[in-house]
């Protein structure tokens, strides 16, 4: 880890400048480099004020404010924020006093090293819990995202989308990370990228499709390499992990991942810490994991497909994008909106809409979801000339496909106690063929498959 982590500072306060050094060079040891020391403890309260810190180290005996006097006020304040005291005597009842008095914990100056930084850890995620808490009851409550334009990637007016805009931005800046779930073409790498754009990290997004990546090329992509560590390692190569130092690591498709590739994540997710092929030197992390998967991961871990451990550590936090059949309202809005992108990509006139298109679209189950619709589009306008923007790529795509209304009047004739005769027939579908198309012989005539001269000899059979 960096000076990045944790993203907000650790407050250190003791009237002892060789001990706030000593303890600066033990954190920092660990990969915790991101503190600020204090010498006076009359300041504290401005700089908790000043600095949106994480935890406070705190000295008991100092001159001006004493440790315990100040562990009150800091309590009171700011209740949120896990306070350690730490002490050169050792005193039982001095020790409970601070307990009862708020203390996240109390250690002596004196004890091991390991047990305090295991503190000073978990503090931190007591801290982004606390503080997500907090967000999340303010976006169920109906606020919804602070920010919504973080999100404009994802298209909707869908309210449970809207709803889940409110717990990602809640979880964004939180060092825990997220499994984002979802069908195939729902738009989890977006969702990947607005958590991202919210947590407030420096450093950049960097996203691996670890689909197909056996145990080798896994470790060389992610942790990179040193010279000589395989044949043809001329070079030194840095990994993704390293690249994405200060920011966010979005692996997609992690229910792929070999055995062996799996615990090896699970030590960087556990530890912060990796080793590049050829290393017997572990090197720390800075970045945030973010992970995705199209399949069911609770159903991934009872075929045993991915790691019991590794599933509890990518799931800090769950985000499941609802696949599009689910939120059929967006997909009149989905479509402007891809119409228009792609004109203008395209450099072309944006065509007007069949009428009657978008109703005949939120029928289709969209195995593809918003990636299907999206592509279904691009093929549509790119073939564009003039006039109405033409149904036969829909059609050719299976969204408009006869046989699937086929099938739907199928089930509905087994409904019926008579049969309609072939004039009622054609009657009943030119009829409402005008009337999802408001009348435009045209458009009618492309939704029900057949030329305007057909369906002008159908109306004329039925006046």
């Amino acid at each position: 880890m960096n000076a990045n982590w944790p993203p907000r500072p650790i407050l250190m306060v003791d009237d002892e400048e060789p001990w706030l050094e000593s303890l600066r060079g033990i954190l920092s040891l660990a990969g915790i480099r991101n503190v600020i020391t204090c010498r006076d403890s009359r300041e504290v309260p401005e700089l908790l004020l000043r600095n949106d810190a994480s935890v406070l180290l705190l000295d008991l005996c100092m001159p001006h404010v004493s440790g315990q006097e100040l562990l009150r006020g800091v309590v009171a304040e700011h209740p949120e924020l896990p306070v350690i005291v730490l002490s050169g005597q050792d005193e039982l009842e001095t020790a409970v006093r601070c307990i009862k008095d708020g203390a996240y914990e109390y250690f002596l100056k004196s004890t091991e090293k390991e047990r305090l930084i295991t503190s000073v850890r978990r503090a931190v995620e007591l801290t982004d819990v606390r503080r997500e808490n907090a967000k999340l009851k303010n976006a169920f409550l109906g606020r919804g995202p602070e920010h919504p334009e973080a999100f404009d990637a994802l298209v909707t007016r869908d309210p449970k989308m809207r709803a889940l805009f409110g717990y990602a931005e809640a979880v964004a800046a939180t060092t825990l990370p997220v499994l984002i779930t979802g069908e195939t073409g729902t738009g989890k790498e977006l969702m990947a990228r607005a958590v991202h754009r919210l947590s407030g990290r420096k450093g950049p997004f960097v996203a691996v499709n670890a689909a197909g990546l056996d145990d080798n090329v896994f470790s060389d992509t992610l942790f990179g390499h040193r010279r000589g560590a395989f044949t043809g390692a001329e070079e030194p190569r840095e990994g993704l992990v390293a690249k994405a130092a200060g920011g966010t690591l979005f692996l997609d498709e992690i229910g792929d991942l070999g055995a062996l590739s799996q615990t090896k994540l699970l030590r960087l997710l556990q530890e912060g810490e990796y080793f590049p092929l050829g290393s017997d030197r572990a090197e720390r992390s800075s970045a945030r994991v973010l992970a995705a998967t199209m399949e069911d991961p609770e159903a991934l871990e009872t075929q045993g497909r991915l790691r019991r451990d590794l599933y509890y550590r990518l799931s800090g936090h769950r985000i499941h994008l609802p696949p599009l059949r689910e939120r059929r309202g967006d997909v009149s809005v989905l479509l402007e909106c891809f119409v228009e992108q792609a004109a203008q990509e395209l450099g072309k006139t944006r065509p007007p809409l069949p009428p009657g298109l978008a109703a005949r679209l939120e029928n289709h189950h969209f195995p593809g979801n918003v990636r299907e619709l999206r592509s279904m589009v691009w093929d549509a306008v790119a073939g564009y000339t003039s006039g109405w923007l033409a149904l036969r790529p829909f059609q050719t795509r299976s969204a408009l496909a006869p046989a699937a209304a086929v099938s739907s009047f199928g089930e509905a004739l087994r409904g019926l106690d008579r049969l309609p005769e072939q004039r009622e027939a054609y009657a009943a579908l030119a009829e409402e063929a005008l009337r999802r198309t408001g009348g435009n012989r045209s458009a009618a005539a492309d939704l029900l498959g057949i030329s305007r001269q057909a369906l002008a000899r159908h109306l004329n059979r039925i006046s």
